[in-house]
C-alpha cells in the first residue's frame, strides 16, 4: 500500500511539473500563434481519445499497426448482409461523423448485419485454442493416470477445480457432473479472450457488451432447462409464485418473472466493465504523454501502465472463474427447484403416514 501511495505521488508530480513546464511554454507563445497552438493542442487531445475508442470498439477492419510508425496495414473483413425488403441494406452518411463515412442500416430498418468483425475474429481463435488446448492437453491415454508435462498438469489442475469447487459444490453431487461439460467450455472459453486482448496486434472480445451478452443468454437458457428438467413444468411455473397466498400473485409474478433476467444482466456488464476498464485505464496512462506533451511523463506512466498490464493478467483468469462461478450457482440455484420439492412432497407423506399411525 506504502508503494503505490509513493508510486501515484510521483506521477502526480510529474504530471504537475509537466503542466508548468506546458504552461511556460503557452506563456511564450506569441499571441499570434495562440490560437493555432490552443487549437493543436485540443486535436491532439482528442486524437488520444479517438484512439483508445478506435482500439477498445468493435469494427470491420482488423488493422496491424507498425511499431515506431504511422502506417496501418488494414484488413477489410467480409460484410454480409441480409435485407428484409428491397433497400433496406442500403449505406447512408454517418450523421455523428459530420457526414464522413457511411453506416449500414440495422435490424430496426429492416437489414440483418452478420458481417465478420475483429471481435469475431478473436471468438474464432479463443474457440480454436480451447479445441487445441483439449487435443494436446487431454490425458487421451487412459493406461496413464498422471499426464506428464507442465501444460498438461496445469490444465488438469484447472478442470478438477472447476468440477470440484465450482460444479459440484454448488450444484451437488448428483447434479454437478452434468454440468461440467457447459462450465469448462465457458471458463476456457472466457479465460483465452481475455488472453488474447493483452497480446499485440490482438482485441479483447469479452470487452464487447454483445458478447457478454450471448455468454449471460448461454447460462440463461441452461439455467432455465436445469430448473425444468429438476421440478418439472408444473413445480418451475409454481415457484415463480414465489410460495405465497393466490391473491399476492399478480404482484409476485412479475417480480419473479423480472428477477429471471437480473442475472444475466448481472453477468452482462460485471464481465464488460471490468475488461473494457482495464484497457482504457493503460492507454489513458501512456496517452498522458502525449496530452501533457511532455516525455518526461513516461517515467512514471509507462511504470504504472505496467503495472496495470500486470494487474490485467491477474482479472483475466478472475473475470472467468467469477463468470463460471456465478453460472454455477445459478444452475445450482435452480436445480434446487426440485430438490425442495422433493423435499416438502417427503414431508408431507411423512406428516400423512404419523397421523394415520395415530388414527390407527
Amino acid at each position: 500500500m506504502r508503494k503505490a501511495m509513493v508510486l501515484f505521488a510521483c506521477l502526480f508530480a510529474g504530471t504537475v511539473w509537466a503542466s508548468e513546464q506546458h504552461g511556460e511554454e503557452h506563456a511564450a507563445t506569441p499571441q499570434g500563434v495562440h490560437g493555432v497552438a490552443n487549437e493543436d493542442q485540443d486535436a491532439e487531445g482528442e486524437d488520444v481519445a479517438g484512439y483508445i475508442l478506435h482500439h477498445v470498439a468493435d469494427s470491420n477492419e482488423y488493422e496491424f499497426e507498425v511499431p515506431l510508425s504511422r502506417n496501418h496495414i488494414p484488413i477489410h473483413l467480409p460484410r454480409i448482409l441480409i435485407p428484409f425488403h428491397e433497400g433496406a441494406c442500403t449505406p447512408v452518411a454517418d450523421a455523428h461523423g459530420g457526414g464522413h463515412g457511411e453506416v449500414y442500416p440495422g435490424l430496426g430498418a429492416g437489414c440483418l448485419d452478420l458481417s465478420i468483425t475483429k471481435h469475431t475474429v478473436m471468438m474464432w481463435l479463443a474457440a480454436l485454442l480451447l479445441i487445441g488446448a483439449l487435443l494436446i492437453w487431454s490425458n487421451r491415454d487412459k493406461t496413464k493416470l498422471v499426464p506428464r508435462g507442465a501444460g498438461a498438469n496445469l490444465f488438469e489442475m484447472l478442470v478438477l477445480f472447476v468440477r470440484d469447487e465450482l460444479a459440484i459444490k454448488n450444484i451437488g453431487k448428483e447434479e454437478g457432473p452434468r454440468y461440467v461439460p457447459y462450465l469448462l467450455t465457458a471458463f476456457f472459453f472466457i479465460l483465452f479472450m481475455n488472453l488474447l486482448g493483452l497480446f499485440p496486434w490482438m482485441a479483447t472480445a469479452t470487452g464487447n457488451i454483445a458478447v457478454t451478452c450471448g455468454l449471460a443468454l448461454c447460462t440463461f437458457f441452461v439455467t432455465q432447462a436445469a430448473g425444468i428438467r429438476a421440478a418439472g413444468v408444473g413445480g418451475y411455473l409454481k415457484h415463480l409464485t414465489g410460495g405465497v397466498a393466490p391473491w399476492l400473485w399478480p404482484i409476485m409474478i412479475p417480480v419473479e418473472f423480472l428477477g429471471l433476467f437480473t442475472k444475466p444482466f448481472a453477468l452482462t456488464i460485471r464481465l464488460f466493465a471490468n475488461m473494457l476498464a482495464g484497457h482504457i485505464v493503460i492507454f489513458f496512462l501512456l496517452g498522458l504523454i502525449f496530452m501533457l506533451r511532455n516525455p518526461a511523463v513516461a517515467l512514471v506512466s509507462v511504470p504504472f501502465a505496467f503495472g496495470i498490464y500486470l494487474l490485467e493478467l491477474f482479472v483475466a483468469f478472475v473475470q472467468a472463474y467469477v463468470f463460471t462461478m456465478l453460472s454455477a450457482l445459478f444452475i445450482g440455484m435452480s436445480v434446487a427447484m426440485g430438490h425442495h420439492d422433493d423435499h416438502h412432497h417427503e414431508g408431507g407423506e411423512s406428516h400423512d403416514h404419523g397421523k394415520a399411525h395415530h388414527l390407527g
